[in-house]
């Protein structure tokens, strides 16, 4: 006699697993590895904790001692001098705004611009903290940040070293033709002066998309630039790198707490962006990096056009080997558009790339503190 059929038992569903992070697979798999895959799995939850931090990291702070000296709409002005009372002209680091923190001019302990610039030998060192826009500043223009850092630089006397990095660089090189003889020397480091030089993604990118594309993404900020839209760009430069490089590299030194320091510092610069006035931001894309109205000579700042040919002053240059944010053409351009005599003006391009002209160790021991010695010789730095 045939056994009655019993139903076949339902299968047991297995627990869902979600991909949320990269790291997740290695540690399903050492679940099921005993001793071995318990301390596999361990590694990866402090990798994945890592993660998380960087992330997610807190806002990025200022590496050395320092005080406001002057609270503008636009900016702080923060003053990093070791002696206040010290006479002769003080430096104005003009950092960049373009999206990121001004901290990256005194980045850490270490690895500080302002520090290695103090301990040059320049006794008075301030920096230009742009603020991040509020959706009142959103009308703010060019002319707006060149007139709050003319009020700066007349709160110190009316006369200072200019040390323009990146974008502070094109600002400062603009305040110099605007107000030449209050420039005792310039310094441009990854500045894109003629924006039409060399041949890099950022100008193929300013040319290659049409003004309504960036008109657009302010528009999706209210009339901001949104610094989180900038970072997206920034990242899909190098997407292979920024979306999963850096998570392989830091599962690799999990262990190395130095590595996980290092790394936390940068991403807590990196990954908190701030906004930009959309007026501003347009006007830089469309007058500057479209156009190049600035390097022709048809720029209109505070109500002048503004020439190149009337920065006579001491004049340094400097560009990343590596760099594909300011390649060293749109740097360099800079010497045959300005009236400073060849034998007072410096080029020297360094190995590496963009951010590692402000911040980079290698950088910053071997070529600032000459840079220094460069201010204090020709901008009547007095210590």
């Amino acid at each position: 006699m045939d056994k009655p059929l019993t139903p076949n038992p339902l299968p047991v569903a297995k627990p869902k697993i979600e991909h949320a992070v990269p790291w997740f697979w290695p540690m399903a798999a050492a679940i099921e590895m005993e001793d071995e895959g318990l301390a596999l799995f361990e590694r990866n939850l402090e990798a994945v904790s890592a993660a998380v931090e960087i992330d997610n990291p807190p806002p990025p702070a200022w590496a050395s001692p320092n005080a406001i000296a002057l609270d503008l709409p636009t900016m702080h002005l923060r003053d990093f001098s070791r002696s206040r009372d010290a006479g002769g002209v003080p430096v104005l680091v003009d950092a960049p705004y373009a999206g990121h923190s001004s901290t990256i001019a005194d980045y850490q302990p270490g690895q500080s611009l302002v520090e290695t610039l103090l301990d040059g030998g320049l006794s008075r060192v301030l920096v230009t903290e742009w603020k991040t826009a509020t959706p009142e500043m959103r009308d703010f223009d060019i002319d707006r940040y060149l007139a709050e850092l003319n009020v700066a630089v007349d709160d110190l006397g009316g006369r200072v070293n200019l040390v323009g990095l990146c974008q502070g660089g094109w600002m400062s090189a603009m305040f110099a033709a605007r107000f030449p003889d209050k420039v005792s020397s310039l310094v441009l480091a990854g500045s894109p002066i003629d924006t039409d030089a060399g041949d890099g993604p950022i100008k193929r990118m300013a040319h290659s998309l049409p003004l309504r594309f960036y008109k657009r993404m302010v528009e999706l900020g209210n009339g901001r630039m949104l610094g989180k839209f900038m970072l997206a760009g920034w990242k899909n430069m190098h997407p292979g790198k920024q979306y999963l490089g850096k998570y392989l590299d830091l599962y690799e030194h999990v262990e190395d707490k130095r590595y996980l320091q290092r790394t936390e510092a940068f991403e807590s610069w990196y990954e908190n962006p701030i906004d930009l006035p959309g007026r501003f931001y347009l006007q830089a894309i469309d007058l500057l990096f479209q156009r190049n109205l600035f390097a022709k000579g048809e720029f209109v700042g505070l109500g002048h056009k503004l020439s190149l040919k009337t920065i006579a002053c001491p004049l340094y240059l400097l560009a990343g080997e590596g760099d594909d944010i300011t390649t060293h053409e749109q740097v360099f351009a800079a010497e045959g558009l300005v009236s400073t005599p060849p034998e007072r003006i410096v080029k020297s391009m360094v190995p590496g790339g963009h951010i590692g002209l402000f911040m980079g160790s290698r950088t910053l021991k071997d070529t600032w503190p000459g840079i220094a010695a460069w201010i204090a010789e020709n901008g009547e730095q007095v210590s």
